[in-house]
């Protein structure tokens, strides 16, 4: 593999987390490194997706999808409980409260818009939890598309309740049955098909991963959540910005979207990985599905297994603008455990009656231990991004309790 040169150099827009650099660059990560035969189809999502976010048409198409079908704008619910008990002033964005039951369905109304305007008649996605691979099955019944989602047969095995969900909506899932079962495999799978495809499916990809002009794309579909929260902030708090920010990340899409109605303001943002798939935190510098990032290798620069409870952040390495903002200094990135991300929704659920989705947990099980050990100051205001909901992981967190 080599990396594809665009056609036309990319031009910066300004400030942190408004555009990608040239050849689709965050500082030292990004581009587009993949095989001739997905080349072209990279410069045409490229492309498209320029044309189509320049166009107040399609802008209109998606605000409009995103209010009647999705439920945006999502409330911000103050946690007044678990302020209470932290002694932080702690607000959810709430995620959770979209049709499927996580940011995912964002992401995926636009590059399903962005799918029919190519003339596509297909979305081909990969999926860890399996909320993406629902809500491209939704996004594709309600468009009238067809969807085939590859899913690693282990998350298959943890997550049968979205399995059951995509496939009532109509969507082909491909059980993915190589290396670890899980969500690096379903995405390399993904790809693979893609390649044989291009000229009727779209690969409608999940996270701010992958070859450009996805990760930035995913973020700009995502941005609403940020843009939503930073508004709603504005009304809520006395300053009108939270001293925190915080958001769980796998990829990073969710993460992505909320710290960039942030990322100009004085708010320190967070990015809590799975101790067992810390791609910012402990990965190093390689290239994976297509993109150069931080990723989990062993000494000899393999891409080894990730690990974590939460299917959707059991990922090796991370999104390359999450990587550019490690490197600035402008977001943090820490790790909890499993154990601590199932206590932390148990709590959530107990003192706010919401069972949020483990991967969120996982965000909350920092922001508890950050209060208790002082590192958040007494007062603080934070904002968290509850992404997603938690029925899916009813089963895993029954093993558990």
């Amino acid at each position: 593999m080599r990396e594809a040169p665009p056609r036309h150099r990319l031009v910066p827009l300004g400030g942190t987390m408004d555009g990608p650099l040239a050849r689709g660059r965050f500082g030292d990560y990004g581009g587009r490194y993949v095989p001739e035969s997905l080349a072209e189809a990279c410069r045409e999502v490229d492309e498209a997706f320029r044309e189509a976010w320049a166009d107040p048409g399609f802008r209109a198409a998606l605000v409009r999808l995103l209010a009647v079908h999705a439920g945006r704008p999502t409330p911000l619910t103050p946690a007044e409980r678990m302020s209470e008990a932290l002694g932080v002033r702690l607000y959810l964005k709430r995620e959770d409260l979209t049709h499927t039951g996580s940011h995912k369905i964002n992401n995926v109304l636009g590059q399903a818009l962005l799918a029919v305007r190519m003339g596509r008649r297909r979305l081909i996605a990969e999926t860890g939890a399996g909320q993406h691979g629902v809500a491209t099955a939704t996004a594709a019944a309600l468009l009238g598309l067809e969807a085939t989602v590859f899913m690693g047969e282990r998350d298959i095995e943890r997550q049968a309740l979205n399995v059951f969900r995509m496939r009532m909506l109509g969507a082909e899932v491909v059980p993915v049955t190589t290396g670890s079962r899980t969500l690096k495999d379903a995405t390399s799978e993904a790809m693979r098909h893609w390649v044989g495809a291009t000229a009727d499916s779209h690969y409608c990809v999940g996270s701010v991963i992958g070859p450009d002009p996805y990760p930035w794309m995913v973020r700009e579909f995502q941005r609403v959540i940020g843009e939503e929260a930073r508004g709603q902030c504005a009304a809520e708090l006395r300053t009108g910005v939270p001293d925190y920010v915080v958001a769980c990340v796998g990829g990073g899409s969710n993460a992505a979207g909320t710290f960039a109605g942030f990322a100009d303001t004085s708010a320190r943002l967070v990015g809590v990985e799975a101790e067992g798939g810390a791609g910012a935190a402990r990965g190093r510098l390689g290239v994976l599905h297509g993109c150069r990032s931080l990723f989990l290798q062993d000494g000899d620069g393999q891409i080894v297994q990730a690990h974590s409870i939460a299917a959707g952040l059991d990922y090796p390495g991370v999104g390359p603008e999450h990587a550019h903002l490690r490197d600035l200094g402008r977001a943090r990135y820490v790790t909890v455990t499993d154990e601590e991300a199932a206590e932390a929704a148990v709590r959530l659920a107990r003192a706010e009656g919401i069972v949020p989705a483990l991967e969120s947990a996982h965000a909350l099980a920092w922001v508890i231990g950050a209060a208790r050990g002082g590192e958040l100051p007494a007062g603080s205001t934070v904002l968290m991004t509850l992404s997603g909901r938690g029925d899916k992981d009813v089963s895993t967190l029954k093993e558990l309790l």
